[in-house]
């Protein structure tokens, strides 16, 4: 029963589970369900220690860890053994040698929705991708990503367990330690010094990225909403732009013109070092890719995104996602170049937003 005048030292009569609470999005919407009085349980899997710096965000007794795993469904009972409301943030973004991507996003979600249903749990939210697809296009690839299609599996093994589902597919999210911004800033993306390989230079590529807090806000207002059941949703930035545009305006941010080496962008296909690169990054990191540098990364950095007409968006569910213009500044300040340098206020002005795309194609 609710209780409490509201804040995270009330209770607002939601019970919430969240799988994959520790990753990027998690530590966000943890944060924000704790603000406005949700009770939640946390699974983790490893060391309990790496999930404590959300205890902060809900009074005592409000935020609770569970162990789990994936493959255990005892443990997964127990996880969701009180709660009204689940919401599945697992996913991989690489494979590794313990779970390949139809493990996590498929098997995995299916396990997690079956469980839901047979335990009553009145909403399911699931979080797939923007370009969620049974044959995406290839790129790079010589066979369709099995990220997307893992992901588009993932999505019809929900929508059979648990039909009332609610699914958020968001395009690339930024926001701090995110994997869009930091693998520009990250030294190990570049070539020939400061040298950023893309497709066809990024001309040919299309993003749409949307703030982590907006894709928060938006999960939060889908569970308040019950017109959301069973809908699917594209969590996407108010604005298009070309890769190769926001690629160099994050250079200018970071001031790597001022760096000796000078930032250039690179044509991928003429780079057949870096490709190596790629390759033996792939190859011989022993957990996980360094930089996060492998194949399938890049295939999904270069798919454009596709915004499907008639699929309801954040602007459906209230939340008017801010521009990525406002945003993005002070996310990449920290990495900017020569940080030890003092700057005098007004000595570099802001360089301008690029330019963004006014119709989709």
């Amino acid at each position: 029963m609710k209780r409490g005048t509201g804040g995270r030292s009330s209770f607002n009569g939601t019970v919430c589970t969240i799988f994959g609470s520790t990753g990027f999005i998690g530590r966000y919407l943890v944060n924000r369900l704790g603000k406005v009085g949700t009770q939640l349980i946390l699974p983790y899997r490893g060391d309990h220690y790496d999930c404590m710096h959300l205890k902060p965000c809900g009074d005592l007794g409000q935020i609770l860890f569970h162990p789990f795993d994936i493959r255990d469904e005892e443990s997964i009972r127990r996880c969701i053994k009180y709660s009204n409301v689940v919401i599945n943030l697992i996913g991989r973004e690489y494979e590794t040698k313990n779970f390949s991507f139809e493990d996590v996003h498929v098997e995995g979600a299916r396990t997690l929705a079956r469980i839901c249903k047979e335990s009553g749990v009145e909403r399911l939210i699931h979080l797939s991708s923007l370009n969620a697809n049974s044959n995406p296009k290839t790129i790079f690839l010589k066979e369709p990503s099995r990220f997307f299609t893992s992901k588009w599996d993932g999505e019809l093994a929900v929508r059979q367990e648990f039909p009332d589902a609610t699914i958020i597919r968001p395009s690339d999210v930024y926001g701090q330690e995110d994997r869009f911004l930091m693998l520009y800033q990250s030294k190990w993306r570049h070539h020939l010094l400061n040298g950023v390989p893309l497709y066809k230079k990024g001309e040919e590529t299309e993003k749409q990225p949307v703030w982590v807090g907006d894709v928060a806000a938006g999960v939060i207002a889908a569970i308040k909403d019950s017109e959301s059941i069973g809908r699917t949703y594209q969590f996407v930035g108010p604005r298009r732009y070309k890769l190769a545009d926001l690629v160099d305006w994050f250079m200018r941010i970071l001031r790597r013109e001022a760096d000796e080496a000078g930032y250039r962008r690179l044509d991928i296909d003429y780079c057949p070092l870096f490709k190596l690169k790629v390759t033996l990054t792939e190859k011989l990191s022993p957990a996980y890719p360094v930089g996060y540098l492998h194949w399938q990364a890049l295939e999904r950095e270069h798919m454009s995104d596709n915004v499907i007409k008639g699929l309801p968006m954040l602007e459906d569910l209230g939340i008017n996602p801010i521009a990525i213009d406002t945003q993005v500044l002070w996310e990449l300040a920290p990495f900017r170049y020569d940080l030890a340098y003092q700057e005098y206020y007004g000595e570099y002005d802001d360089p301008p937003p690029p330019p963004h795309i006014t119709s989709l194609t």
